[in-house]
């Protein structure tokens, strides 16, 4: 059985953050262009403007009176729509963030990908905001992609993986001043440590009403799981996560966005209720362990993430 307590385990999970997630927005079910192309094309693209604006007032009111999706085990099975139903159904604009913060000279080409500088941030929130997208949680996707129920206008899902410290010092007030709810996909091997976030940290998010998810132990590449590891990876981490909580941990991020189908009947009969990847295709057969998401690059500006989730979802 291998062992993954080690320090040098520990201390290489910590340092592969800067790259947390392997695959960028470039190899969904839509074409998407890759990010130097995005940052060739914007300045070309001055002229395609936004989707209208609504006005954050508007959004934010309308945030604030949002109801909360169903919870999945209430949605009986014989009103769940098969995986082809499923699969057909339009798919949900989702973003995934990891460390939020101004690049340094340390920093990596390939990092920036990964690293959203603060004002960068912002400004794709505002971006959201201000052309009318509302935040969804995954209980409402559940929900529409299972029984076709209602999202509101524009639904958006803001996704964080990795537990880093940022997403609560920055992310959260930034969403708050709109409304938005986020969901956090916590790796707890980090829980405490210098720049992630703390258990209690983890608590105030739930309790705020955003929704927390299992991204494993220790960053460790699902397709490589044996034996133990799903003990050490998903069993430990979701007691952890409901612990915290006090809630019912339903839904799994793979790391690096990787996954295989020998995994979702492990993930389902841990509990899990659906599973997101990045912007490879989702599996035909049981597309809610695949929903996809793409990495809102640090290279982006606004527009550039508006054009990007308009052709890739």
């Amino acid at each position: 059985m291998k062992t993954l307590f080690s320090a040098a385990s520990l201390v290489a999970a910590t340092l592969a953050l800067t790259a947390c997630d392997s695959k960028t927005a470039t190899t969904g079910e839509a074409k998407m262009p890759s990010t130097a192309e995005n940052m060739g094309k914007d300045a070309a693209a001055k002229t395609d403007e936004v989707a209208p604006t609504s006005g954050t007032a508007a959004v934010a009111a309308d945030e604030a009176n949002a109801k909360p999706g169903p919870d999945p085990s209430t949605i009986p099975a014989a009103k769940a729509g098969d995986a082809a139903a499923i699969y057909a159904r339009p798919q949900v604009p989702i973003l995934c963030y990891h460390q939020i913060r101004d690049w340094t000279a340390r920093d990596s080409k390939g990092a920036k990908d990964y690293i959203i500088p603060i004002a960068a941030f912002k400004a794709q929130v505002k971006m959201l905001a201000d052309s009318g997208y509302h935040s969804i949680q995954p209980d409402q996707l559940y929900a529409y992609l299972t029984t076709g129920a209602p999202l509101p206008p524009k639904p958006v899902m803001l996704t964080f993986d990795d537990t880093d410290l940022d997403q609560f010092t920055i992310a959260r007030p930034t969403l708050a001043q709109y409304g938005y709810k986020g969901v956090y996909f916590v790796m707890t091997v980090s829980l405490g440590r210098p720049h992630y976030m703390t258990k209690d940290m983890v608590k105030q998010l739930s309790d705020e009403g955003n929704q927390i998810g299992s991204h494993t132990w220790d960053h460790h590449n699902v397709k490589k799981y044996q034996g133990q590891d799903w003990v050490t990876q998903i069993d430990k981490p979701t007691k952890t996560l409901e612990d915290i909580t006090g809630k019912k941990i339903k839904y799994f991020a793979y790391p690096f966005g990787l996954w295989n189908t020998q995994a979702f009947p492990e993930l389902k009969q841990r509990g899990f209720v659906a599973a997101f990847s990045l912007a490879e295709k989702r599996d035909q057969t049981d597309p809610l362990f695949t929903i996809r998401r793409i990495i809102a690059s640090g290279y982006w500006t606004p527009r550039t993430l508006h054009n990007n989730m308009v052709q890739s979802f």
